[in-house]
């Protein structure tokens, strides 16, 4: 009886040494994998942030800072029709 409990307490050493050798390392992966998405994702997501303020720089000729809000929708709906 007093084998059998050895055994198991020593497969279960096993199984532990096992996932924290394979475990942990796949952890870290993943961990870094996850860090640099968000990291890319933001700088991306900055970038475009970035391109699209020069865009609407260039097309309204210098940003304006004191737009009032009849002003923005006026600008708005006038670029809505040029779409059209």
């Amino acid at each position: 009886m007093n084998n059998k409990r050895r055994e198991t307490k020593g497969r279960q050493k096993e199984m532990v040494d096992l996932v924290q050798t394979i475990g942990v390392p796949v952890l870290g992966i993943v961990a870094a994998a996850a860090v640099t998405f968000y990291v890319v994702s933001f700088a991306e997501i900055r970038d475009k942030s970035f391109r699209d303020l020069e865009e609407s720089d260039s097309e309204n000729g210098g940003f304006k800072t004191s737009l009032s809000s009849r002003g923005r929708r006026a600008r708005k709906k006038a670029d809505k029709e040029a779409r059209k």
